[in-house]
This record gives C-alpha cells, sequence and structure tokens, in this order.
C-alpha cells in the first residue's frame, strides 16, 4: 500500500541532485530548498568562485558540493560528468537549469548571441542526459523513478513581446526535448518534466525588473513576481514520491501570466 504520510509523501532527504546553473537565481532557490530538505546537492556554474562560495554557504545547514564547469563546452559538461562519477555511483535527480539569454532586435540578431543561447539552454540538457543515463538507471525504478527536471520558460510557451527571439526558441525546444525525453526514459524507470518560470528576481532578470518590476506585477494575474517557495516548491515536488507519476508535462510556474499577450 503506499505510503501517504505527509512527510514521506513530499521528501526528498537522502536523495543525490545535481542542479546545473545552480549558484545564481532559479537554479540556486532549487539547491537551496533541497539542501534545507535533506539532500546531498552538488551544483555546477561557469563562474568557480562564486559556486564554491554557495558551496560554503549551503554547507552551513546541509550537503552540498560544488563542480565548476562551463556547460556550453563539449569539454566542460565532459568535466562535469567525469568529476560527478568520482563521487558518486548513482543520481536521483538531474535538474538541467543551466541557461543564458541575449536580447536584440530580429533583424540586428548577432549570429554569436543565437549560438550562445543555444548552445548553452539547449545542447547540455540532451548531452548531460545522454551522459548521466547510467548513473541515473542505477537508483531507477518503475515504482521509485530517478527523475530529469529541465527548466523552460514561459517564453517557450508564448511569444514575448521582448526581443528575445532566441531564447524563446530554445525554450520552446527545451519543452519539445522534455516530451521527447520522457516517452524514451519512462520504461528505464526514470521520469522527465520540465518547469516553465515566469519572472523571478535573477541575474537573467535584474535589468528588466530594475526598470519595470511594478508593471511586471501589475500585469501578472497574482501581481507578484516569483519567490524562492514557489520554484524550490514545484521543484521538490516533483522529485518525491508525489510527483512519481508525473512524465512529459510542462509546468508554468508564473502566476499564470503565460496566458497573456504582454511581457
Amino acid at each position: 500500500m503506499d505510503n501517504l504520510d505527509i512527510s514521506n509523501l513530499f521528501s526528498v532527504k537522502g536523495k543525490t541532485v545535481l542542479v546545473t546553473g545552480g549558484s545564481r537565481g532559479i537554479g540556486l532557490m532549487i539547491a537551496s530548498t533541497f539542501v534545507k530538505n535533506g539532500a546531498k546537492v552538488y551544483i555546477s556554474s561557469r563562474n568557480a568562485a562564486v559556486c564554491q562560495a554557495v558551496e560554503a554557504e549551503l554547507s552551513k545547514i546541509g550537503e552540498c558540493i560544488a563542480i565548476p564547469a562551463d556547460l556550453s563546452t563539449t569539454e566542460g559538461q565532459q568535466n562535469l560528468v567525469a568529476e560527478f562519477n568520482k563521487r558518486e555511483t548513482s543520481l536521483d535527480v538531474l535538474i538541467n537549469n543551466a541557461g543564458a539569454n541575449w536580447s536584440a532586435p530580429f533583424k540586428e540578431y548577432p549570429e554569436k548571441g543565437y549560438d550562445k543561447v543555444m548552445d548553452i539552454n539547449v545542447k547540455p540538457i540532451f548531452f548531460l542526459t545522454q551522459a548521466f543515463l547510467p548513473l541515473l538507471k542505477e537508483s531507477a525504478s518503475l515504482e521509485t523513478p530517478a527523475r530529469i527536471i529541465n527548466i523552460g520558460s514561459i517564453d517557450g510557451i508564448r511569444v514575448s513581446t521582448i526581443d528575445n527571439s532566441a531564447y524563446g526558441m530554445s525554450k520552446a525546444a527545451v519543452h519539445h526535448l522534455t516530451k521527447i525525453l520522457s516517452v524514451k526514459m519512462a520504461g528505464k524507470g526514470i521520469t522527465v518534466n520540465a518547469i516553465a518560470p515566469g519572472p523571478f528576481p535573477s541575474k537573467m532578470t535584474k535589468t528588466m525588473l530594475d526598470s519595470a518590476q511594478a508593471m511586471v506585477e501589475k500585469v501578472n494575474p497574482m501581481r507578484r513576481i516569483g519567490r524562492v517557495g514557489d520554484m524550490g516548491g514545484i521543484a521538490v515536488f516533483l522529485a518525491s514520491e508525489a510527483g512519481a507519476y508525473l512524465n512529459g508535462t510542462v509546468i508554468p510556474v508564473d502566476g499564470g501570466m503565460h496566458l497573456l499577450a504582454v511581457m
């Protein structure tokens, strides 16, 4: 019989979790929530100093290990996988969060901006999932699946009025890749879902929120931007027993903004 005790149903205690882009913004919100709830959390980001500083801070409340890596390159992806494999023989939850944006009018959008966005937002999800599959399978079963959680965006659901064409394209690709992988992985005991955040405080959204947060909050049906608990909570849910039967979903976490034709 299923264990429906609430403390077990939503527990992530003892799980081994890897969060890419885990030193800032949404990745840090997710990583800190898992650490506070008893998971062993690995974080990765390009900036080694920031990554290690976050490791030191989160280690005061739980278990956090930093593995700095530039996931926009094949070498960086391989280094992350190699370093993780030195430390662990299985992986319960892979959270593909590392991302980048580049804003410019369509007619002026540079190839280097397009390549940067695609190389960070889409490519590592495909190849890290491929590389970590053996470790995910080690902790996977049909009853208690391993989890892959991809971080998309509401800009991959609707067309933003902001000049970030490649970003929206990349996140739509993340959402569809999530669906493709969910079908391929389910029989292996691995579920794949995506979170599509709306406006949350982060380095990526800082410029926009500095100049227009009041307007963003005004048009949001819930009249606010996202908080740590909003993002950490949905990620923990997807990684817990409570989320074990969700597969191939794209969950907007945005207060309903994806339903509007603004921002």
